[in-house]
């Protein structure tokens, strides 16, 4: 059984899925000369048209020292001055080793994304793997943070309400958005502006040494299957570390489990994505019920039809579902 995809779709998929693997080495480094030459770039500051609303983009440094910088996206809503947009804090997808905020697909997301929720995004450049393992995406998620807590209106516009700020991602940045929460939250002393009001994971990459159903089945669909996602944990995961690191296995069932160790008391609602012909569904649908036995909220959507990185294919029909989800989830806060 097959999604059923456009031929444009599938050729894309294609390209893109044989440019991925013609960058990586015997050894599962990247070659980033390489990969460099197939990614298109956005530069930055412009401003686009989405939806007949005007999104300007510019980029922001945080630290040069390791490259950290983000790509903010705002959209001229031309409504009232006294409305104020939520704050979305985006991490892309890409396997923890691949693309960037001003990667055209992720460009094109995220300025869709400000353009019809309507929201202000910060939208991060975290280092990558394997140059780069565990924790530093984590560790440039929080520092992103910290860095909006101190700087807040200096960086943002000022109709940006910092006391309703979502952390978001897709795929390894959906784990990646879990993990930054988690942390903001233990630490939320740090704090004082920022406030996190709600998590959008969409097809978050979870994983452990089990091998579920899922991933059993789904061995020919777009984009993943269990050697890609081995791939990437191997090159994430401390070296020596397997699958059920807590990076990638969050809620691993046992005997000592404590709801209290695993998610902090203010940990916030959160919205999961997925889609039908994804391998990682299993590890997606249990990190749902890890947060609810966890005493947590949590919006489960799921996509028959829908396959890894749907959001990227303006074409498919889920793309245009998933911004409507991801609108009256914000909106409803």
């Amino acid at each position: 059984m097959e999604p059923h995809l456009p031929f444009k779709t599938r050729l894309q998929i294609s390209i893109g899925t044989f440019a991925a693997k013609l960058c990586v080495r015997s050894d599962g480094t990247i070659n980033r000369h390489l990969f460099s030459l197939l990614d298109q770039k956005v530069i930055a500051p412009t401003t686009k048209v989405f939806n007949d609303v005007p999104v300007s983009s510019s980029d922001i440094s945080v630290d040069p020292s390791r490259n950290l910088w983000f790509r903010l996206f705002v959209p001229d809503t031309k409504s009232s001055a006294e409305t104020l947009l939520p704050l979305i804090v985006y991490f892309h997808g890409g396997g923890f080793t691949y693309f960037g905020p001003d990667s055209r697909s992720f460009d094109a997301l995220c300025c869709n994304l400000a353009a019809q929720i309507p929201a202000t995004i910060v939208s991060v450049n975290y280092r990558l793997a394997p140059e780069h393992r565990f924790p530093c995406a984590y560790d440039d998620g929080f520092d992103t943070l910290k860095y909006i807590e101190a700087q807040n209106y200096a960086v943002l516009p000022s109709k940006t309400d910092l006391s309703k700020c979502f952390i978001a991602g897709d795929s390894a940045g959906g784990n990646i958005a879990h993990h930054v929460t988690h942390r903001a939250c233990k630490d939320s002393h740090q704090f004082k502006k920022i406030k996190i009001v709600g998590l959008l994971a969409m097809q978050p990459l979870f994983g452990g040494e089990e091998r579920t159903a899922s991933e059993l089945r789904l061995t020919r669909v777009p984009f993943l299957n269990i050697e890609s996602t081995d791939r990437m944990w191997r090159n994430f995961l401390p070296e020596g570390a397997d699958r059920n690191h807590k990076a990638a296995n969050v809620f691993r069932d046992g005997p000592n489990f404590k709801a209290a160790d695993t998610v902090p008391e203010d940990f916030p609602s959160s919205l999961v994505f997925v889609a039908g012909f994804d391998p990682l569904q299993d590890w997606q649908k249990r990190y749902c019920v890890g947060l609810r036995r966890c005493g947590k909220e949590v919006w489960l959507v799921e996509y028959p039809n829908g396959i890894h990185g749907f959001y990227n294919f303006p074409e498919l029909p889920e793309s245009a579902l998933i911004v409507k989800e991801v609108r009256q989830f914000i909106q409803e806060k």
